[in-house]
């Protein structure tokens, strides 16, 4: 019996131990990370890239840019907009100037984030229409503090070739009109991706 008892504990252990690699080797295998290598995936050395563009925010005339598509109660005793949303489809051009080229459209949401300052919540994607990017996009989430001389808000993605994209885009007023609430933007952005 003791006989018996021993070779049936061993080959528990053994079985077991065998179980416990296969559930192990199982697992390992239905991960839900891994990790890649960016060759795996066709994308090449890493680049620096710089853009230069004029942003178009029209709230005016016939056919503005920027629509208001929500406000709170309080937004209209505000002193800083607070609770003002808006959308926007701006154009995106070479030069100050709406009528010169166009390179794109900024398609996105603006909000008015601060009780304390004019500072907005930027969540828009740069829409590229002109040259090699065309079709490609960056996307900018952060603080737009609208009275600072330059702003800073990061570039948190892309698509096309600016898949996996990271960097700052920097803001300054070029123009604003203060009957229309138009204003010009220049934006300089600094971008890596592959």
């Amino acid at each position: 019996m003791a006989k018996t008892l021993h070779h049936l504990a061993s080959s528990l252990v053994i079985l077991s131990t065998v179980l416990s690699f296969l559930i192990v080797a199982d697992a390992k295998s239905q991960r839900f990370t891994r990790y890649l290598s960016p060759a795996t995936l066709g994308l090449k050395k890493e680049k620096l890239s710089h853009l230069h563009f004029y942003f178009h925010d029209i709230v005016s005339g016939k056919n503005p840019t920027a629509v208001q598509i929500a406000r709170a109660d309080m937004t209209n005793t505000s002193s800083t907009g607070f609770g003002l949303v808006a959308m926007i489809d701006d154009p995106l051009t070479m030069r100050p100037e709406l009528s010169s080229k166009l390179v794109g459209r900024a398609q996105g949401i603006y909000a008015s984030a601060s009780q304390n300052d004019l500072g907005l919540l930027m969540t828009m994607n740069f829409a590229f229409m002109e040259g090699k990017y065309n079709g490609s996009t960056l996307s900018v989430l952060g603080r737009n503090s609208v009275l600072s001389t330059v702003r800073e808000m990061p570039i948190v993605g892309g698509s096309g070739l600016f898949r996996f994209a990271r960097g700052y885009a920097q803001a300054s007023t070029h123009k604003f009109d203060i009957k229309t609430g138009d204003a010009v933007v220049e934006y300089n952005v600094y971008v890596f991706h592959y």
